[in-house]
């Protein structure tokens, strides 16, 4: 497998996110992923979704989560890195790059990342949020990269930024799901949401943490 620091595009890719998280708190990179990857994933998301391995998303953290299809109406499937599917290989790897591409640059202590395929039925939603636990906080960053081919702004499903303002006021930030583009923001900063869909709405899902996946429960 050829390494990110021989791909001078993804290194690119990997400046412009560690650049726009340092001067805005976000960054939106289309192209992260390649259209074959793109249909990779997909398809490896469609068999988990085939073989019923999706569950009903809940609210909080693993003792205490609340299902409530009002506020959050997403299904999920945790990917486990030493089962993973080869596609789902390759971007974990991508992902890990990144990781400690953001470490020599932006200096945030990252040492590990959790992911899952998410699945959003039409008319579905997840209410205004942020990404931390009250009673765990080791999550730094979030990253969503969406899996949606042809996607259309009249599909909706867009991911709402609220970007605190020195201020006090906040700006909002649309971003639509299209294949391939990457979000990632603050996950201890920036409050979003996920918008009504006309159809069903694919993406990777996850967050860098600042501890071990497996101690992020202490």
């Amino acid at each position: 497998m050829r390494m990110v620091w021989e791909d001078e595009e993804m290194l690119q890719k990997f400046e412009q996110i560690a650049d726009r998280l340092s001067d805005k708190g976000y960054a939106i990179i289309d192209n992260f992923l390649e259209p074959q990857e793109v249909q990779d994933l997909l398809g490896v998301l469609l068999l988990h979704k085939e073989q019923g391995a999706f569950k009903k998303a809940g609210i909080g953290s693993a003792d205490r989560v609340v299902v409530d299809k009002e506020v959050r109406g997403d299904y999920i499937r945790w990917i486990e890195p030493s089962e993973a599917l080869p596609p789902t290989q390759v971007f974990l790897e991508r992902m890990n790059e990144l990781l400690r591409y953001i470490n020599r640059t932006c200096f945030l202590g990252l040492r590990d990342y959790e992911f899952h395929f998410t699945v959003y039925p039409p008319g579905t939603v997840y209410q205004r949020h942020i990404d931390q636990f009250k009673e765990s906080d080791h999550r730094r960053l979030s990253f969503i990269c969406y899996l949606n081919e042809d996607w259309l702004p009249e599909h909706g499903g867009n991911l709402r930024l609220y970007l605190p303002q020195e201020d006090g006021t906040e700006e909002e930030v649309d971003i639509l799901p299209i294949a391939g583009r990457l979000a990632c923001f603050r996950a201890d900063l920036i409050p979003h949401e996920v918008l009504a869909a006309t159809r069903h709405r694919y993406s990777l899902t996850g967050w860098m943490l600042d501890q071990l996946n497996e101690l992020t429960f202490l």
